[in-house]
Order: structure tokens, then sequence, then C-alpha cells
């Protein structure tokens, strides 16, 4: 089955895009003939039941996993071999299902630490001038402008005056606006989250919700796998319906809630 593009063909100047994307564990398809694209300053969240190859899917599309077939575009650039490292550095950054923090560090040296292995480029709300290499934040020299670049990326993400927490001793919403903190390090051009929201409550989520809204804002190419569907219908530019490994339907939220076929493959009566 091929999916069903709504509305939303693939456009000149796609940031990152996945052309028939297959990947095969074993005898199982995990994934089959999957094509996608995220333009600068575009949200596309990607939705589907569990097990419908999401987590998957941003795992090739950031060089975690190699696709069996397709091929994946960054810039434009086929980056399909290129490893995870290699499409850091090319502008992509991701978050993950789990905690990726340094639990025996504060806040700020996880945010630190981040910087400095960014190789940056220069300053701007979301997106931080590259720092001297320092082991600490509150040294001499270069300290300064890194410890600013880190005051600044707690402050997008809501975590103001936070810097000397214990990434150990923060609430789980507070977990995850760390590591989003982290991800913007990078200056990225490209930022894929896979369930952001996960676990956090109601209160943390609009507030990530406005982070990520604010990002996407600024130009970067944002791709989201989400189980909270008012945080996708209410956030996303266009939305990716994944079954059983192959893409649905792709399009604006209207089309893809009032597609009969992703109602009864997913979305059910409540929508």
């Amino acid at each position: 089955m091929t999916g069903a593009v709504i509305s939303g063909a693939v456009v000149n100047g796609a940031v990152i895009s996945g052309e028939a994307i297959g990947w095969r564990v074993g005898g199982a398809q995990i994934l089959d003939d999957v094509s996608l694209h995220v333009g600068a300053g575009e949200l596309l969240g990607i939705i589907g039941p569990n097990g419908a190859g999401k987590s998957s899917l941003v795992n090739i599309l950031s060089g975690v996993t190699r696709p069996t077939t397709g091929t994946v575009r960054l810039g434009g650039d086929d980056v399909t071999r290129r490893s995870a490292t290699r499409r850091a550095r090319l502008g992509l950054s991701r978050s993950f299902q789990t905690s990726a923090l340094f639990d025996g560090l504060t806040a700020g040296e996880n945010v630190l630490l981040a910087v400095q292995a960014s190789g940056a480029a220069p300053f701007s709300p979301f997106r931080v001038a590259r720092p001297r290499s320092r082991p600490r934040i509150g040294e001499a020299d270069g300290e300064a402008d890194t410890g600013r670049d880190v005051d600044v990326l707690l402050e997008r993400v809501r975590m103001p005056g936070r810097a000397a927490t214990a990434a150990r001793d923060l609430s789980h919403g507070d977990r995850r606006k760390l590591e989003l903190a982290m991800a913007l390090a990078s200056n990225p051009k490209v930022l894929l989250l896979d369930e952001p929201m996960a676990g956090v409550s109601a209160e943390d989520v609009d507030g990530l919700t406005e982070i990520i809204g604010e990002v996407r804002d600024s130009g970067v190419a944002v791709a989201m796998v989400e189980h909270h569907m008012h945080v996708v219908l209410g956030l996303a530019d266009r939305v990716a319906v994944l079954h059983h490994g192959q893409l649905l339907a792709t399009g604006s939220p209207d089309e893809v809630t009032e597609d009969e076929r992703v109602q009864e493959a997913y979305l059910g009566e409540a929508l």
C-alpha cells in the first residue's frame, strides 16, 4: 500500500526528507515505502498506533538506523549512509523517548556539555555562539560567553535561574525542557522530537507546546512524534499518519482528522 498524500506535495527546498523508506528486520517489514518531508519553519506531526513504526522512522532520519531501502536527504544532500554524528554536524538534532540527561551534573552543566559538543553557529534566541573549550562554567576568559549561552538556552525553555539545580532533582517536565535546551544547543536546522510530552503533567504539556511552537517559528524544521492528539492537531502544520509501517495519509490536521481511513485505523470516533 502506498500512502495517500492528501495535500502538501514534496516542496523544493525541503530541509529534510525521506524517500521511499523501507526497513526490514529479519522477516518483519517495519517500514514500507514511507516518503515525507519537512520544510524550514514547518512542524510535521507524526502519529499512529503503537507499533506503527514512528520511532523507527525517527531513528532512520537521524542516522541511528540505516534503512533497508530508500533515501534520506538533508538540505538536498543524500545522507542515507552518513552517521548520526555527521548528520548532527550538518544541522540535525533530536530528542529521545527516554531521558538522555547526566543526572550527576547540574542543569547548566548538562547544557554546557551540549554547547561545547555542538560547534554551534552565531548567537540568536535559539542559536548559541560557539563556546571556547572549558571544562566548567565560571572559569576565566571565554567562560562568561559560554555561561551566557547556557543561561539563554535555559531561559528559552522556561527554566531561568535553574543552572545550578542538579538534573536528578528536576521534575519530569523540567527534565523534558532541559533535553530540549540541549537539543537546541547545536543550532539545528532540523529538530526531531520523539514523544516530547510523554509522562509530563498537563501544565508542562502546555509549556512544552509553547516552546516547540517558538522553535518552529524561528525557522527550524521540526518533525514530532507525539500521542497527545490535541497537541499535534493544534501545533502541526501538517500531519503524517503511519499504520503498520506504511504511510496512510498526510495533510493538514483538518484533512487528516476528516479522512475515514485515518479514523478507522487510529483516531476513532473521538475525533
